[in-house]
C-alpha cells in the first residue's frame, strides 16, 4: 500500500487527512501546530517532527496550505528529502502558473505532481464527501485514485496539469457571487415581511436554488456565519479569477463587483472574518438581521 504524508492540518486539511486515514491508508502528518494533529494521531496517524522527515519516509506527500507562497516554501523543504519517483499531491487552491512552475521544479528532483484542489466545504471534507478536482497524467491519477476516493465522494479528472486549478477558481468565483446574491435575496424576503425559514425553503425548492443557498444560507440564518473560510481566502480566489479573465480575454463584471464587495467586507470585519459575513454588510447597513429558528451553527 502506498504510504502517504499530509502537511497542513487546518480546517480543510484535517478533514481530508482524517478521511484518508479512515480509508485505511498509512499516514504520517505534520503541521506547524502539533495540536491540530492530535485528533488524527488518536486515530492512528504518525506524527512527523518536520516536513523533511515526513517526506523521506513516504511515497507521496499531500499538501493543503493557505497560499501559493506557503506551498512554495514547504515544497522547497520537501523536494530534497523526497525519494525520486515519489509524488507531490497539491490540494491547495493555487494558480495555474504556480502549479506548472512548481511541478517543473519538482520534476528536476524526479518527483511527479498531481494537482487535486477540493470543493464543497469543510463539512464535506470531514465526512469524506468533498469533490476532488484532478489535473495530471492518466497513470499517475490511476495510481493515487484509491486514496483520492477515500478523501472525496466525487473525484473528477479535469485534464492535464493546470486544468484543475482553472476549474477550481471558476467554482469558487461562482460560490462568492452566489453568496452575495443569496444575502440580497434573503434581505428582500425579510423586508418584504416573509418568514425567513419558509423563504429559505421556497428558494431551495425553486429554480433560484444553489449549493451556497443550501449550505451557507443556513449559517447566515443561524447567525454563526461559521463556514471555516475567511475573507482573505475569498479575495485570494477572486483575484485568481480576475487574473484568468484578463489572460483569457473574458470580462468578469460580476466577479469584479463581488471582489469589490469582499474588499469592503475585509476592511469592515478583518481578513480573518468568515467569508459568509459578507452578508452582514447588508444587515448592518439596513439595521436588519437575517435570523430564523431551526438552522445549525455549523454544517
Amino acid at each position: 500500500m502506498i504510504r502517504y504524508g499530509f502537511i497542513g492540518l487546518g480546517n480543510l486539511g484535517q478533514g481530508l487527512a482524517g478521511s484518508l486515514l479512515r480509508g485505511g491508508f498509512p499516514l504520517r502528518v505534520h503541521d506547524r501546530d502539533r495540536g491540530r494533529a492530535e485528533p488524527l494521531i488518536a486515530e492512528g496517524a504518525v506524527w512527523a517532527d518536520d516536513p523533511a522527515g515526513l517526506a523521506a519516509s513516504v511515497d507521496a506527500v499531500i499538501t493543503c496550505l493557505p497560499s501559493p507562497a506557503i506551498s512554495e516554501t514547504v515544497l522547497d523543504t520537501l523536494l530534497p528529502a523526497m525519494r525520486p519517483g515519489a509524488t507531490w499531491i497539491e490540494t491547495s487552491t493555487i494558480g495555474r502558473e504556480d502549479i506548472l512552475r512548481l511541478s517543473a521544479r519538482a520534476a528536476g528532483y524526479g518527483i511527479k505532481t498531481l494537482e487535486c484542489p477540493v470543493t464543497g466545504g469543510v463539512h464535506l471534507a470531514r465526512s469524506g464527501e468533498i469533490t476532488v478536482l484532478v489535473g495530471g497524467g492518466d497513470a499517475l491519477f490511476a495510481r493515487h485514485q484509491p486514496a483520492l476516493e477515500a478523501m472525496g465522494g466525487t473525484v473528477l479528472r479535469i485534464g492535464e496539469l493546470g486544468s484543475a486549478s482553472v476549474i477550481k477558481v471558476i467554482t469558487n468565483m461562482l460560490a462568492f457571487i452566489h453568496l452575495v446574491a443569496d444575502g440580497e435575496a434573503l434581505m428582500l424576503a425579510k423586508r418584504g415581511g416573509l418568514d425567513l425559514a419558509r423563504a429559505w425553503a421556497a428558494i431551495k425548492a425553486s429554480s433560484g436554488n444553489s449549493f451556497v443557498h443550501e449550505t451557507e444560507g443556513q449559517l447566515i440564518l443561524n447567525g454563526s456565519y461559521d463556514i471555516a473560510f475567511t475573507m482573505d481566502l475569498a479575495l485570494k480566489d477572486l483575484g485568481f479569477a480576475e487574473g484568468f479573465g484578463a489572460e483569457f480575454g473574458v470580462p468578469l463584471k460580476l466577479a469584479a463587483l463581488t471582489r469589490a464587495i469582499f474588499e469592503e467586507g475585509r476592511a469592515t470585519y478583518g481578513g480573518d472574518a468568515q467569508s459568509t459575513q459578507i452578508v452582514k454588510l447588508l444587515e448592518d447597513a439596513l439595521g436588519t438581521d437575517l435570523r430564523a429558528e431551526g438552522f445549525p451553527p455549523r454544517l
